[in-house]
């Protein structure tokens, strides 16, 4: 078994029920959305619009789980660790696995995340085990359908020393969020560092370090709450899909 099939089986077992940094390095990580059949036309067209926070890797047919493309073999029900479910708008309890909320209906979309490049950022010297938070911008998305609302970012705190090695590095993998949309201050974004998605308070910025903005697959999270749909599952964040591709073998040279 791969370290990523291996991993997956530790998830579907229970016997990893974490965030997935750090597992499987070198293996593509996929954010997941599902929707009904019915939104998932609309939903493409959302993906397709905002292609930096939703690169689309994989859709899979009705109602069926398994991705062939990028793990066959794969479960989406039951092989990631944490599952964020939304009804008309609101989040419920988060769920270990989604057998009973599948349909014959559920489509599902797996996006490229950014956790796909960390091992490559640590080959090159950029530390990525600290300084990580999702945010809410102020900045629209383009809407499809009934799917609209804000930009959500990862922002990584690096040395400026990391800055240009950090864009180099992420902008040659387009399919995982690529290069940042912006270095510096937050308030060229409407970020609110006091009311982090994911990542816990933001304490202040360390002298010496810089704020450093990638577009993130929490983004389709945003865009259900804001359209209300009566159902949309997705990874909690921080809790990916892995896939069996090779990171390295998946990059623009």
């Amino acid at each position: 078994m791969t370290p990523a099939q291996e991993a997956r089986l530790a998830i579907r077992e229970g016997r990893h029920t974490g965030p997935t940094r750090g597992l499987a390095p070198g293996f593509v990580q996929c954010n997941l959305v599902v929707v009904d059949r019915s939104l998932a036309v609309d939903f493409f067209a959302y993906c397709q619009r905002n292609r930096r926070a939703c690169p689309v890797l994989e859709v899979t047919d009705p109602g069926d789980p398994e991705p062939q493309a990028l793990a066959p073999g794969a479960d989406l029900r039951t092989d990631l660790p944490r599952y964020a479910v939304y009804r008309n708008g609101v989040r419920e309890r988060d769920r270990q696995e989604i057998r009973e909320l599948w349909t014959p209906d559920s489509v599902g979309f797996l996006i490229g995340s950014g956790m796909s490049w960390d091992h490559a950022l640590e080959r090159a010297g950029v530390p990525t085990d600290r300084y990580r938070w999702v945010l809410r911008t102020t900045r629209p998305t383009t809407p499809a359908g009934p799917f609209h609302g804000p930009l959500v970012v990862t922002m990584r705190w690096l040395a400026p020393a990391h800055v240009p090695v950090a864009i180099r590095v992420s902008a040659s993998y387009p399919g995982s969020h690529g290069a940042p949309i912006c270095v510096g201050d937050p308030s060229a974004l409407g970020v609110d560092l006091d009311r982090p998605l994911f990542g816990g308070p933001v304490p202040r910025c360390p002298a010496g370090l810089v704020p450093v903005f990638w577009a993130c697959g929490v983004t389709p999270q945003e865009a259900a709450l804001a359209a209300r749909i009566p159902l949309l599952i997705a990874h909690a964040p921080g809790h990916a899909f892995l896939t069996d591709l090779e990171a390295d073998r998946h990059r623009l040279p």
